[in-house]
């Protein structure tokens, strides 16, 4: 059986989607969005005014009046877009040079098809305007009418008659504005009469019509003035109409932005309109019958009110214009104090108190709405939902006010290059009253206020459903309420007084609006018959629907309600003087309130209208100026003058640049100023362009508008997101540099008055980094993907400057491009948190060239630096550990030329100016040497692979060409000029003999002439290579022991714990592992994940052990691979004579390094370089390497020359000058060469612990004789086999 479910259930079901937390979820900085919702229209402009035939009959006749007046009003507006929106065509279509043009009658039909659609609509427009002045003139003759006058104008057509006069003032402004319409016309009428279009005589009279009626300015203001004054008494009812606007301004009777400036309008161009020859608008305000005084402080407190789009009008323009002005009486708006609409620094602490009290009680009620559920909410809470609405949608209309006053105030004030300096001379006028008319303060302050009005339309959008239905519900209580029982009393006692008018209008009231429960009007209701209640009351019991009343219904209840309490009945008594006063209040607070009833029907609409800002974006008023002229522009950037040179003529203005745009002038000072404050707002003027494409379709309905919106949306969309990226990267790289920089160096420069603030001001770039639904003309938009690709590009950029910046510098910037890399891995983790960046190594791979290649772009160059700089430039000290650059260059090969890492921003760097200046001071302390931090560097950088690529390179590149090639020819060489027998003379000579026998048998060898230049310097290359392998193992060896540390933890394996007296350290060791236990890889692993996982872990586990017991070398290797280029017979010489070991002969290599070791030991001169301070320890590292190498150590250290010069002048203690060299001198530099080669030889031992050389453990022992006179020598060969020996002692 399935189950059942009911619709209640079904629909709670639903509402608990609502809690539904989305992966995506937002947070809510942007206006409401566009979307396909359905909207009901319940005004009907009075179609349906035959079904209330039981209203009173002239009140439905006034219905019909004001239906067709608003068909005119409609068709009005149409007139005005089409006049505002009108773009020359005649400037596109191609002009006739000369009569004999052939294709001259060609152009001028064409030019008569594409304008005469156009033309036709000026026709209608000027029919219109003749068609909308004599039904308004009509109207007035008829309300002007003596007996008319008396009777009752209802405050609905009175507002009606003054939207006639704002038309009449819109259309006529907008015709003397548009002098593209006159050219188009000039254009199509020259044509036309060259093609004998117009031949008869109507059509030429019609179109002469025109062309006055076009070329006359002010035509249609002056025919209404004209055909009003012909009316008597039309001032009386202009004078209602004024006064109606007034008392309607003043307490606040209008809602959106439009009908309050509409208000303003009329009050001007009404008074205009009254003050001629026959009636002085100065007498009527003595007469009481207008109040100038009143107007006047309106006039002042809104100087400027918007036109229509971007054309405004100052009403009192109006005044001055009028007959009898005098300026007396008007005291405030002929001053020439500021107005308070140009101050919105004025209204805006009002405005942010007022939001934030509304904002709160809103959030309260939302909160009640989404936590509890009511079927059937009482009329109380209905009516307060009601005023939540109709306060909200007021404070929206007084700020959406606010800002277009003040943007229509800035419109007609443009700033000029005196009143602000950064306004250009040439600027434009558009550009002047938009670009250089605001303040940095004023754009803060539009911005917040936008932002408040976009942010209150979210939330009372979200909740509309629920508004909308506690308005029905209220206006329909109220209605009812008031219908059925408040009117009850004025109606008994109408007809108890025969108040038989009363009475009717009464009870056309209740049969027109009242809804009774039994579909019918109590028979027995007592009040019908004058009578009073009986003792119990009667009870009538009024329903409760979801369901307001219509236009019609609604206009036709104010009406005649109106007409009990108005000042005029027809007669010589009025009606109110007939009702109770207590009555009259109930009637006149339910005609008040209900007046607002008719926009929050249409909420929707109405919450549009309050918050529609279009008008900050269209500007064809400033375009239509603009392209009748052509553009100066100033192409260079200095103080400019009015006798500039510079000065190009551009063509006339299509479309003004973004720049002049107040949108994207709003939205690009957020991303400027970088203020926090204002960064959350960022999208809220952006949304201006909804505005515009909204209206540009919905009331314009012009194609073209809405593709201007979206090209300049498509270019300030682009430009934001690239300013934003740029801003969020830049802020993020900063505060990495920030978090990376040292922080002793920071507290030092400091402390020594350096404050260079490096970490960047906090900013809310989180908010908008979770943008995922931007909605802009109807797109959505994931503003964090956008962002997410550009950083990403950004962020190869920065990996990319870094391993340039590398690769322009010598081999001692790799420990800045480590930093670098840090650097940006840190800012790389810090933005990782909101956007869904690239794998940060992935990155580095790429931008190293080495996502396929064995090899990078770092280890290229490592290469490339290690060889044709550092191997062959660079001395090693064994004391600092250090390579240092040498001081004369001996290297044969070019000077390496590097290229310049490319220029870009600073935060491309560091993040800062500032950060680059202090990590360019701490790296430059790296720069004059090269030593265990960059070895450390490279082991990081170029990991397993790139180590074992650059030794490879070194050994099979480098070191083996250097022993086979240049060292062994010299080895050769030297071999021949070595002296074929050279012993060790005996101590009875002193060491200075010996000194002397060494510089008489070593001439040949001292005196060579490439022995201190090419033959030392490939034993410093040689040397150096193999160094630079020692310290990189060394480097890497500590490296892993870090990992390996870092590993144990995780791996079971904890240091010896310390134990007091009477512990026992198992026990200690156990708590340990108990403690740590949940660090465990392998056994979690084990328990939690698959067999594959564990599988994995274990190997990893294996691997990470085999690392720390190993004790793998790569140096041992290298010593090796060394060994094996030692192959030619030139380095172990022929095998000795007798048959054991080379005494004096000079056949083996290590007596030519004997001979080398002599040259470099005989001191300098005190001008002269040193040996050490030329090539370093390379060199003997070089000649210790081969020794070992070959074996020779031992005979080295016996039979060396220096050594034996040594060890017989620590014997006789002489210091003597031997043929130039001081003795004492030179033994001492022995000494120190001889600590050096024996510390090299101990180093080189270790690593070959395992080999078969002289050095090794395993000792191969030969036994001798004791040596014989030379007298008793006999024949026999010198050598003894031991065992013949021993066989010969036993026998």
């Amino acid at each position: 059986m399935t189950e059942k479910i009911t619709l209640a259930d079904a629909l709670s079901n639903v509402e608990v989607l609502d809690e539904l937390s989305l992966p995506d979820e937002q947070p809510c900085i942007e206006a409401q969005p566009c979307s396909i919702i359905y909207k009901a229209n319940f005004d009907t402009n009075f179609e349906d005014r035959n079904g209330f035939v039981t209203g009173i009959a002239k009140y439905i006749e006034e219905a019909t009046t004001h239906a067709n007046l608003n068909v005119l009003l409609d068709e009005g507006q149409k007139h005005a877009v089409m006049l505002y929106t009108w773009r020359c065509c005649s400037r596109a279509i191609p002009q006739p040079k000369s009569n004999e043009q052939p294709n001259r009658v060609e152009i001028y039909e064409k030019t008569v098809e594409v304008l005469a659609p156009e033309v036709n609509k000026l026709l209608n427009f000027m029919y219109f305007q003749r068609k909308a002045i004599e039904a308004f003139s009509g109207e007035v003759k008829r309300l002007c009418h003596a007996e008319k006058r008396k009777d009752f104008v209802s405050e609905a057509y009175l507002l009606t008659l003054g939207k006639f006069i704002n038309m009449f003032a819109v259309l006529d402004e907008l015709k003397n504005m548009k002098s593209s319409v006159k050219n188009d016309y000039s254009t199509y009428r020259r044509a036309a009469q060259f093609l004998k279009v117009m031949s008869d005589s109507h059509t030429l009279q019609e179109s002469q019509n025109l062309s006055m009626f076009l070329a006359t300015q002010n035509k249609i203001r002056d025919t209404v003035k004209d055909t009003l004054e012909k009316i008597v008494g039309y001032e009386d009812l202009l004078s209602d109409v004024v006064n109606i606007c007034v008392h309607m301004f003043e307490t606040k009777m209008y809602l959106t932005p439009e009908e309050k400036h509409m208000l303003v309008k009329v009050m001007g161009f009404g008074l205009f309109l009254m003050d001629s020859d026959a009636c002085n608008i100065n007498k009527l305000d003595q007469k009481k019958k207008i109040r100038l005084d009143r107007i006047d402080r309106i006039f002042k407190n809104l100087e400027v009110v918007p036109l229509f789009g971007d054309m405004q009008i100052a009403p009192f323009n109006y005044i001055k214009r009028s007959k009898h002005f005098d300026s007396s009486k008007w005291p405030l708006s002929s001053s020439n104090a500021i107005s308070p609409q140009a101050d919105l620094m004025v209204h805006l602490p009002q405005i942010r108190e007022d939001h934030v009290k509304y904002i709160s009680e809103l959030a309260r009620y939302t909160n009640e709405v989404t936590t509890t559920v009511k079927e059937n909410p009482s009329d109380a809470e209905n009516r307060i939902t009601a005023d939540l609405a109709l306060r909200g949608l007021q404070l929206l209309s007084e700020w959406t006010s606010v800002v277009t006053e003040l943007y229509s105030w800035k419109l007609l004030h443009p700033t000029d290059h005196h009143q602000n300096k950064e306004c250009p001379v040439e600027a434009e006028e558009y550009e002047r009253a938009t670009r250089y008319n605001y303040t940095s303060e004023e754009k803060f302050a539009l911005i917040e206020v936008i932002a408040m009005i976009k942010g209150l339309q979210v939330l009372m959008a979200r909740i509309e459903t629920v508004l909308c239905e506690a308005i029905r519900r209220n206006i329909y209580s109220e209605l009812q309420d008031f219908v059925q029982l408040s009117l009850r009393e004025p109606l008994r006692k109408a007809v108890k007084n025969k108040k038989d008018l009363i009475r009717s209008i009464i009870m056309s009231v209740r049969e027109t609006s009242a809804d009774w429960q039994k579909g019918y009007e109590p028979t027995d209701d007592p009040v019908s018959k004058g009578k009073k209640d009986p003792d119990g009351g009667f009870r009538i019991h009024v329903p409760r629907l979801n369901v307001g009343p219509s236009s019609t219904q609604l206009y036709m209840v104010r009406t005649m309600l109106e007409s009990l309490t108005a000042d005029k009945s027809g007669g010589k008594r009025t009606l109110r003087k007939d009702i109770d006063g207590n009555c009259l209040m109930q009637i006149e607070t339910f005609h008040n309130t209900s007046f607002y009833w008719s926009y929050l029907l249409n909420f929707s609409d109405t919450l549009q209208k309050c918050c529609d800002l279009s008008q900050l974006w269209y500007r064809e008023f400033y375009l239509e100026m603009t392209m009748g002229r052509k553009v100066n522009k100033c192409m260079v950037r200095h103080q400019h003058n009015e006798e500039c040179k510079d000065l190009i003529t551009m063509e006339k203005r299509i479309q003004f640049p973004i720049e002049m745009s107040m949108p994207w002038i709003l939205t690009d000072h957020i991303l400027q100023t970088k203020e926090p404050s204002m960064m959350e707002f960022v999208l809220y003027p952006l949304d201006l362009y909804n505005d515009s494409a909204h209206y540009a379709l919905t009331v314009f309905r012009k194609q073209f508008l809405y593709d201007e919106v979206e090209a300049e949306v498509n270019l300030c969309f682009d430009q934001f997101v690239y300013k934003l990226s740029e801003q969020i990267f830049a802020h993020y790289k900063q505060l990495a540099g920030s978090i990376f920089l040292d922080k002793r160096f920071r507290l030092e420069c400091e402390v020594l008055g350096f404050n260079f603030q490096s970490y960047p001001r906090n900013n809310r770039y989180e908010t908008l980094l979770k943008q995922r639904h931007v909605q802009l003309l109807g797109r959505s938009i994931d503003l964090n993907k956008l962002v997410t690709q550009r950083i990403n590009a950004n962020m190869h950029k920065s990996i990319e400057l870094a391993i340039s910046r590398f690769e322009a510098n010598d081999i001692t910037g790799i420990v800045e491009l480590e930093g670098l890399l840090e650097a940006n891995r840190i800012c790389h983790k810090l933005l990782s948190k909101y956007l869904a960046l690239d794998n940060f190594d992935g990155m580095v791979k790429e931008a190293n060239h080495n996502v396929l290649a064995p090899y990078g772009r770092i280890t290229l160059h490592v290469f490339v630096e290690l060889n044709y700089d550092f191997l062959v430039n660079y001395c090693y000290n064994a004391a600092t550990n250090r390579f240092i650059r040498t001081k004369v260059n001996l290297s044969s090969t070019q000077a390496i030329q590097r290229e310049k890492p490319p220029q870009m921003s600073h935060y491309y760097l560091w993040g800062s100016k500032q950060l680059n200046a202090a990590y360019s001071t701490q790296y430059g302390q790296y720069t004059g040497f090269v030593g265990s931090p960059h070895f450390h560097a490279m082991c990081r950088l170029l990991g397993y692979q790139g180590i074992a690529v650059v030794m490879d390179i070194i050994l099979k590149d480098i070191v083996k060409p250097l022993i086979q090639g240049s060292l062994l020819q010299f080895t050769k060489t030297l071999m021949i000029a070595m002296p074929k027998s050279c012993k060790l003379p005996r101590c009875e000579y002193g060491s200075p003999g010996v000194l002397s026998y060494y510089q008489a048998h070593l001439t040949d060898i001292v005196q060579y002439p490439d022995t201190k230049t090419e033959l030392f310097q490939s034993f410093r290359e040689f040397g150096n290579c193999i160094i630079f392998c020692l310290l990189i193992e060394q480097a890497l060896s500590q490296e892993e022991v870090c990992d390996l540390l870092h590993a144990a933890l995780f791996q079971n394996i904890f240091p010896r714990p310390f134990c007091k007296e009477n512990e026992k350290p198992e026990a200690k060791q156990k708590r340990l592992e108990a403690q740590f236990a949940n660090l465990q890889i392998v056994s979690n692993v084990e328990k939690i994940g698959t067999a594959k996982q564990a599988m994995i872990a274990r190997e990893g586990d294996l691997l990470t052990r085999e690392r720390l017991c190993c004790g793998l070398s790569i140096f041992e290797v290298i010593l090796n691979r060394v060994k094996s280029y030692l192959d030619d017979p030139v380095w172990c010489g022929p095998p000795p004579a007798n048959g054991i070991i080379h005494v004096d002969e000079c056949s083996e290599f290590h007596r030519l390094w004997s001979a080398l070791q002599f040259v470099y030991c005989i001191p300098v001169r005190g001008t002269e370089y040193t040996i050490e301070e030329l090539f370093g320890e390379g060199l003997n590292w070089a000649g210790c390497v081969m020794i070992v190498l070959l074996g020779q150590q031992r005979r080295f250290e016996a039979l060396d020359f220096c050594y034996h010069i040594l060890r017989v002048q620590r014997v006789d203690g002489k210091d003597e000058d031997v043929k130039g060299i001081q003795l004492k001198r030179m033994v001492d530099r022995i000494r120190r060469f001889q600590v050096l080669n024996s510390q090299i030889f101990s180093i080189l031992n270790k690593y070959l612990k395992g080999g078969d050389g002289e050095g090794s453990n395993v000792e191969h022992v030969r036994c001798f004789p004791p040596p014989q006179h030379p007298s008793v020598i006999s024949s026999s060969s010198h050598y003894q086999d031991p065992q013949k020996l021993r066989q010969s002692m036993n026998n």
